[in-house]
């Protein structure tokens, strides 16, 4: 397991990352995530650890807070020091009837963080992250209410998750500007077969020294292996019952076709090549993985000690390559002119 610096902060993070989100499975769509127990939940930390996963994320929403309490509850059933994992969380979902009860508000930040402390059973979260981006809150609101938690200590860190490569900009810019704290690290979704991330905010990324937390690698599911172009799988898949993140089919199946030729040759799996090709990308910091089931999480792992060749990220960077879009190609046709 390999350990990386979340941003320009001193932190560092293993390369893989123990999602949280099958935990608990309590109302609406997240029983169709997954509905860990507390007992399965135990393995999977300990199975984390063990091997050297020092990053787990969960979120206030997930399960209805469910999943950062069985999150919680696990570290202290296996024992594990606080000192020896890195605990991330989220804000921004509705977590109640109240019209403030949701955003990226002064009010909902002050007010969730108590309710994660409380069911993490922690004295404080290492990264603390906003879910979403909110049209109705200045980003200065936000920034400030979260630069208020540093302070108090209650908050490490903070991050950003599912914002636009402008909205992070403009919030590190307000962060600079008013001496707050800094964002230091973004959650987006990236894969093989969803390279979007590539064509503002990786750049933006590197420019700015932030840090990227991967969620979704394996496309929801798709990119496991249990799927191809006929649409076969065992049954057991998310994508059978929570059709998210939308992918193009086409595009991705042409990508599972050559990830299997690779995976034949490294002896390995599919999904351990979707999650290799990600820890090989420079942007990235940590890919979040989950599972239902410790196995599942055993085969994830296994993908820190795959080596892809140049000839193996060659073949998967060429079917897997994003169509020219405006202004792209224009910087490429002129990226040249000062060449002599």
């Amino acid at each position: 397991m390999k350990y990386n610096k979340l941003g320009q902060t001193g932190l560092s993070v293993s390369e893989l990352c123990l999602g949280t989100m099958t935990f608990g499975g309590q109302g609406g769509m997240w029983q169709k995530i997954g509905s860990v127990s507390q007992k399965d939940a135990d393995d999977l930390v300990k199975t984390a650890v063990d091997a050297g996963i020092n990053f787990i994320d969960t979120a206030n929403i997930y399960s209805e807070g469910l999943s950062e309490q069985i999150t919680g509850q696990a570290l202290k059933n296996l024992g594990i020091a606080r000192d020896e994992v890195v605990i991330a969380t989220k804000v921004f979902g509705r977590m109640g009837s109240n019209v403030n009860s949701t955003g990226a508000s002064r009010y909902h930040i002050m007010d969730q963080v108590k309710g994660s402390l409380k069911r993490l059973q922690l004295d404080h979260i290492d990264l603390y992250q906003i879910h979403g981006f909110d049209n109705e809150t200045p980003i200065e609101e936000t920034i400030e209410a979260l630069d208020t938690l540093v302070k108090q200590g209650h908050v490490r860190y903070i991050g950003v998750s599912n914002w636009a490569a402008w909205q992070i900009v403009k919030g590190l810019g307000i962060s600079e500007r008013k001496n707050l704290s800094r964002f230091a690290s973004l959650q987006a979704y990236y894969t093989l077969a969803g390279r979007d991330l590539e064509r503002e905010i990786v750049p933006m990324l590197k420019s700015e020294n932030v840090g990227l937390m991967v969620w979704s690698p394996l496309a929801g599911g798709l990119l496991s292996g249990k799927y191809d172009r006929n649409n076969e799988t065992d049954g057991d898949g998310r994508r059978a019952s929570f059709d998210f993140p939308p992918v193009n089919r086409d595009r991705a199946y042409d990508c599972i076709d050559a990830m299997r030729v690779v995976a034949k040759a490294h002896d390995c799996s599919v999904a351990q090549i979707a999650l290799a090709w990600l820890l090989h990308q420079q942007a990235v910091t940590s890919v979040i993985v989950g599972a239902k089931r410790t196995e599942q999480l055993e085969d994830n792992i296994k993908a820190t000690g795959i080596k892809l060749t140049g000839a193996d990220l060659e073949a998967l960077n060429a079917v897997s390559a994003l169509p020219a879009e405006y202004p792209g190609w224009m910087f490429e046709r002129q990226g040249g002119y000062r060449q002599g």
